[in-house]
C-alpha cells in the first residue's frame, strides 16, 4: 500500500507531499495540470517513461518520493531484496525517482540505485492503475481473458501456469525439432566431409612436431657433405692435425697453459682460480672435439633416407593445406572434428526423442487446455452475475454482462479459448461486444464493477488482487445518481483494498476517507520584484469545513453559496462510512 507521496519541482507544482491512509482518498482541485502532474509523479515511482519536459521551468530536476509498505514474504518484498534494497525496520521501503532538465532519470529502492524496470515490477506487485488509456484496454480480448482468469481463482492460475509453462517448452522443442530436419542435407553433406578429412588424417597419421623434426632431417642430409667439412674443420681446430708438423690443436694448447699456469701457481696463489678456469675450458673444448668425431663418422650420405622424408614431408604439406598451418593445428582439428561427427551422427536419436517429447507435450497441452475451459467457462458465469448486479447498483438498471467462452480456431500461449465480455444495456436489447457497443461512461462503471467483483471473489485470501487501486477520472461519462452510486462502489472497494481516485465529482468526493486538494496559485507580476506572473498549484488535505467548501465548490463553482454548502454537507453526512475501512498499515 502507498503510505506517502512527494513530488519536487514537476510541472505546476513546486513541492508537494501527500499522506495516503488505508481506505478511499480522493483527489481534487480546480487545476487538471496539478493533477496531472500529481500522477505523472505516481507514474514516475512505478517506472513510467520519464520525460524531462516536465521538469518545472528553471528547476535542475524534479525529484518524486514514494513510502509504500511491503508485506512480508511478498513478491514486492522479493523485488526490493533482489534489486539490493533494504526495507526500513517498520516493513515500508521507499522509492525514489529523479528526472533531470538535461540528462537521463534516475531510481532508487530503498537506498540501492536500481534500473527503472525494478520500480515497474515493484509496481506490478502493489499498484494497479486505472485510466483513459485502461478503460480503451478493457476492449481487448487479451485484457477480456486477463480479467476472467483473475476472477477464476487461484486453482484456475495454477493451472494456467502449468499450460504456460508446457507452451513455452514446446515452441523451444518444435523450433530445434525443424532445425534439427530442416537442414538435415545439410549436416549429412558436413558429416561426410569430416569423414573424409578424418580418414585422411588417420592414414598418414601425423605425430606432434613431426613437421619441424622432418624439415630438420631434410636439410641435413641435403647438406652432408657440408656439414661434414665444416664438423672436421672445428675437430681438427680443437684437436690438432694428425702430421708430425701439423699444429697443435686448441685442446692441447689449452692443456699446456693449465700446466704453467698450475706450476707456477706455487709461487702466486693468484694464479690459481685462473688455472682452475683454463682446466676446466680445456675439459669441456675436450668434450666438444670428441662430440665433433662422433658427429662427423656418423654423417654419412643416404638418398633413400633424404628420398623418403621428402615424401613424407609431402604428405604433411598436404594435410596442412587443408586442415591446419602446422601438423599441430591439424591434429587439433582431427579432435574437434571427430566430437562433431558424433554430434552430427546422434541426430537421429535426438530427432526421435524430440518428437516422442512433443507427442507428449501435445497430450499434456489439450489436457490443460479442457480444464481451463471448464473452469473459465465455470467462472464466466459467476463474473457475468457479479458484474451485473453491481451494474445495478450503478445506475445501470436492466444492463447485463455476459461473458462468452468460445473456442478458438486453434490453441494458443493462453488455451484454447476466445473470451468475449459483451454488455446488454437494457433488457430486450441484443448484447455487443464492450469495444463496439459501450460508451465511455458505461466502460468506467463495467471497469469498476468488475474490480469490486474481483475485491469480493477474493476476499483478504493469499491469492487477492493487488493491494493499491489508482482511477484516474473513473467517473467519467457518469452523473447524478449514477456518479454517488460510482463513490459508494468505490468506498466499497476501498474496505478490501486501498484506493485512490481523482476525480471532479463531488458526489464520488463526499465518500473519501482522505480528500487532497489541488488549488492554484499565482505569485510575481505587478508590484512584485518578478516582472511575469508564476503560476504554481499547491497539495493539502482538506477537512472539516475546508472538505464542505471543496464540495460546493465542485458541486456549483461557488464555494460560499449556502445552497451550495448545504448540499456539499448532505452530500458528506450521504458519504459517511458505517465502519472504519478494512485494510490496515
Amino acid at each position: 500500500m502507498l503510505e506517502e507521496i512527494a513530488i519536487e519541482n514537476l510541472g505546476v507544482i513546486d513541492s508537494a507531499r501527500i499522506v495516503l491512509g488505508p481506505g478511499l482518498t480522493v483527489i481534487t482541485g480546480e487545476t487538471g495540470a496539478g493533477k496531472t502532474m500529481l500522477l505523472t509523479g505516481l507514474s514516475l515511482l512505478m517506472g513510467g517513461r520519464a520525460d524531462p519536459a516536465t521538469v518545472r521551468p528553471g528547476a535542475a530536476k524534479a525529484v518524486a518520493e514514494g513510502r509504500l509498505r511491503v508485506p512480508d514474504g511478498s513478491g514486492a518484498a522479493a523485488v526490493v531484496d533482489e534489486s539490493g534494497g533494504a526495507l526500513d525496520d517498520d516493513g515500508t521501503v521507499v522509492v525514489v525517482r529523479t528526472v533531470a532538465a538535461e540528462g537521463r532519470s534516475r531510481a532508487h529502492v530503498g537506498g540501492r540505485g536500481v534500473p527503472q524496470a525494478v520500480l515497474a515490477d515493484l509496481a506490478a506487485e502493489l499498484v494497479t492503475v486505472h485510466g483513459q488509456a485502461d478503460q480503451l484496454r478493457l476492449r481487448a480480448p487479451a485484457q477480456q481473458r486477463a480479467a476472467l482468469d483473475a476472477f477464476a481463482g487461484a486453482d484456475h492460475a495454477a493451472t494456467l501456469g502449468r499450460y504456460r509453462a508446457a507452451w513455452t517448452e514446446r515452441g523451444a522443442l518444435a523450433a530445434r525439432l525443424e532445425e534439427l530436419t530442416g537442414a538435415a542435407q545439410e549436416r549429412a553433406r558436413e558429416a561426410e566431409l569430416l569423414r573424409l578429412g578424418l580418414a585422411e588424417v588417420e592414414r598418414v597419421e601425423p605425430q606432434p612436431g613431426e613437421d619441424d623434426a622432418l624439415d630438420a632431417q631434410v636439410a641435413r642430409l641435403t647438406n652432408v657433405e657440408d656439414l661434414r667439412t665444416a664438423a672436421q674443420l672445428a675437430h681438427d681446430a680443437l684437436s690438432g692435425l694428425e702430421e708430425a708438423d701439423a699444429q697443435a690443436g686448441a685442446v692441447v694448447l689449452l692443456d699446456q697453459a693449465w700446466r704453467a699456469l698450475d706450476g707456477a701457481a706455487a709461487q702466486d696463489p693468484a694464479l690459481t682460480a685462473l688455472a682452475a678456469r683454463v682446466h676446466e675450458a680445456a675439459y669441456a673444448l675436450q668434450d666438444a672435439a670428441t662430440e665433433l668425431a662422433s658427429y662427423v663418422q656418423d654423417l654419412q650420405a643416404d638418398p633413400a633416407a633424404l628420398e623418403a622424408a621428402h615424401a613424407r614431408r609431402a604428405e604433411l604439406v598436404a594435410l596442412t593445406r587443408s586442415y591446419g598451418s602446422t601438423i599441430d593445428e591439424v591434429l587439433a582439428w582431427a579432435r574437434d572434428a571427430g566430437l562433431r561427427l558424433l554430434d552430427l551422427e546422434d541426430d537421429g536419436t535426438r530427432v526421435e526423442e524430440a518428437r516422442a517429447r512433443l507427442a507428449e507435450l501435445d497430450t499434456e497441452l489439450r489436457g490443460l487446455a479442457d480444464q481451463l475451459t471448464t473452469s473459465r467457462r465455470h467462472a464466466a458465469t459467476e463474473l457475468a452475475d457479479a458484474v451485473t448486479a453491481e451494474l445495478a447498483g450503478l445506475a445501470m438498471s436492466g444492463a447485463r454482462l455476459a461473458v462468452r467462452v468460445d473456442d478458438a480456431d486453434e490453441p494458443g500461449p493462453w488455451g484454447a479459448d476466445v473470451v468475449a465480455l459483451e454488455l446488454v444495456p437494457h433488457a430486450g436489447a441484443p448484447a455487443r461486444p464492450l469495444g463496439k457497443g459501450a460508451s465511455g461512461g458505461e466502460l468506467s462503471r463495467v471497469m469498476l464493477a468488475i474490480e469490486v467483483a474481483l475485491a469480493e471473489r477474493h476476499g483478504d485470501a493469499s491469492d487477492a488482487p493487488l493491494p493499491a487501486f489508482v482511477f484516474d477520472e473513473v467517473d467519467a461519462g457518469v452523473g447524478g445518481r449514477a456518479a454517488v452510486e460510482v463513490g459508494r462502489r468505490l468506498a466499497e472497494l476501498a474496505r478490501r483494498a486501498q484506493v485512490i481516485v481523482v476525480t471532479h465529482l463531488a458526489q464520488v468526493a463526499a465518500f473519501a476517507d482522505t480528500h487532497v486538494v489541488v488549488a492554484k496559485s499565482t505569485s510575481g507580476g505587478a508590484g512584485t520584484e518578478s516582472a511575469a506572473p508564476v503560476t504554481a498549484s499547491d497539495v493539502r488535505a482538506v477537512d472539516g469545513d475546508e472538505r464542505v467548501r471543496e464540495l460546493a465548490r465542485m458541486l456549483s463553482g461557488q464555494e460560499d453559496s449556502d445552497a451550495a454548502l448545504r448540499h456539499a454537507a448532505e452530500l458528506l453526512e450521504a458519504g459517511r462510512p458505517a465502519a472504519a475501512p478494512d485494510v490496515g498499515r
